[in-house]
């Protein structure tokens, strides 16, 4: 009993530190767009979500109690062996989260999690111990529809934003007036991931626990897969310190690495992420918050006229996800075969193992470090995943329309070419001044030179009006050619 009682100690200080890399993994998902439109300042983001985060985690149970009492069938397994089955799956959870976090990719530390168990539960126990209609219904399922659903919802919330306010504000980015908006659905994400992600560390707690007998109630109640208050305070308090820190690589690619995010777009992106989320834990679904948000923020940039996808990095980003259950998975069933082989010595030869991990990983990533102060001066190594013009392409309507003008612009120019040629060649008859037939000639060179341009201008709106994304491309390098003629 000794030797359990330690190892649930173990397992209760792996899963805290896990629900700390869980803070700052996923701080991206609620302030990595507000952060990139400029909406809040990168310390006063974090700490804000920070705070929303702490206190999402008083919020709701429901998602705990899928994971203290659902993936896992406790009643199927020898009590003596499941705490030490739950402490290989943390460290199968923790590699792939520090991992990932070392790369700023933003995979998901709730699968990273389930991964981890499943593995570790697999190889100690078999089959029987895992409750696949469970996986399936509250994790698989949501894994698959919430990222789509999130997505369409953003698409279709980012089209209403720019219908509802096709002028502009003025401004080069245009609408920010919704930046303001973004600072109160950003807090809604950071408040549903405390709500949703805090839960899975108070489950695994609650489930050593139980295997040892410390928690309390009625084990045939309903009531008894609830975590214990000093459980959901501590998980609470560090999941909100890790977010506090700031995950700044994960920040800087869900900000700059995916889309260039505009206010309308930020502000249409958390309000998709916040729903679905909230409404996932009040289900007791537990579901990747970073697949939602990046599903989001992918949906967001399609809702903005002229973007176009760079679906091989999309790619990279989507087999990220599928990697991650059994990725960890695979971890968790390495350090769960030292546990069934060298029983003690294996949950030793695993600490060992993980605190080695943990440290080199660390100290991998002081080489190149990314702070609040460089997270989003430039875009993330993935490259980008919507690629946008900086000023948003003209519509059909609109291309047709510059059609017409570039067609009376080259009429224009041709009439003045005709007419300055016309002119040196009378002054030439005439018998003007060697000097006033030259300066004739280079008016009427030059005449001919804006005709050829304005021509050229003309063909190729004709030619490209048909295709969204010339048009896209045409928008910025058209504004510079009005400019030029206002100029003149």
């Amino acid at each position: 009993m000794e030797t359990a009682a330690l190892i649930v100690v173990l397992v209760i200080a792996l899963a805290l530190f896990f629900d700390f890399t869980n803070g700052f993994h996923d701080t991206a998902n609620a302030m990595a767009t507000p952060i990139a439109t400029g909406a809040l300042k990168p310390k006063t983001a974090v700490l804000l979500a920070a705070v929303l985060n702490l206190v999402g985690a008083f919020l709701s149970t429901e998602v705990a109690k899928t994971v203290s009492g659902g993936i896992v069938r406790e009643d199927q397994i020898d009590h003596g062996l499941l705490p030490s089955l739950i402490f290989a799956g943390l460290i199968g959870a923790i590699t792939w989260n520090m991992l990932t976090w070392l790369l700023g990719l933003p995979s998901s530390s709730s699968h990273a999690l389930f991964g981890g168990l499943i593995g570790a539960t697999l190889v100690g126990v078999g089959v029987g111990g895992i409750n696949f209609g469970v996986v399936l219904s509250k994790v698989v399922l949501p894994a698959l529809i919430a990222p789509v659903t999130a997505g369409l919802i953003a698409f279709a919330a980012t089209k209403v934003a720019y219908g509802i306010t096709r002028r502009y504000d003025g401004k080069p980015d245009g609408r920010s007036g919704f930046r303001w908006g973004q600072i109160f659905t950003s807090s809604m994400v950071a408040l549903a991931h405390g709500t949703n992600d805090a839960q899975k560390t108070m489950g695994v707690i609650t489930l050593a626990l139980i295997t040892v007998g410390w928690q309390t109630g009625d084990p045939g109640s309903e009531d008894y897969h609830n975590p214990e208050f000093w459980v959901v305070v501590a998980c609470a308090f560090t999941i909100a310190l890790g977010t506090y820190l700031g995950g700044w690589r994960i920040i800087r690619t869900l900000g700059k690495g995916l889309t260039e995010v505009k206010p309308a777009q930020g502000f249409s992106a958390e309000s998709s992420t916040a729903a679905t989320i909230l409404a996932s834990s009040a289900f007791g679904f537990a579901l990747s918050t970073t697949q939602v948000a990046s599903g989001s923020v992918i949906g967001s940039g399609l809702g903005r006229r002229g973007s176009t996808v760079r679906w091989r990095t999309a790619g990279r980003i989507g087999l990220g996800w599928l990697l991650t259950l059994p990725a960890a998975g695979a971890v968790g069933a390495i350090a769960a075969l030292l546990v069934v082989w060298l029983d003690g010595w294996g949950v030793i030869i695993d600490a060992i193992a993980a605190v080695v991990i943990i440290v080199g990983l660390f100290l991998r990533s002081r080489r190149n470090a990314v702070t609040s102060s460089n997270a989003m001066s430039d875009v993330a190594e993935s490259g980008l995943a919507v690629d946008q013009p900086e000023v948003p392409g003209p519509t059909r309507r609109t291309s047709r329309i510059e059609l017409m003008r570039a067609l009376e612009r080259a009429e224009r120019k041709a009439d003045e070419a005709e007419r300055a040629a016309q002119r040196a060649k009378k002054l030439k008859k005439k018998g003007g001044t060697p000097s006033e037939v030259k300066a004739a000639r280079k008016a009427a060179e030059r005449a001919a030179q804006k005709y050829a341009e304005a021509d050229q201008a003309a063909k190729e709106w004709e030619a490209l009006s048909g295709s969204r994304r010339k048009r896209a491309e045409l928008a910025e390098w058209d504004l510079d050619i009005d400019e030029q003629e206002d100029a003149r």
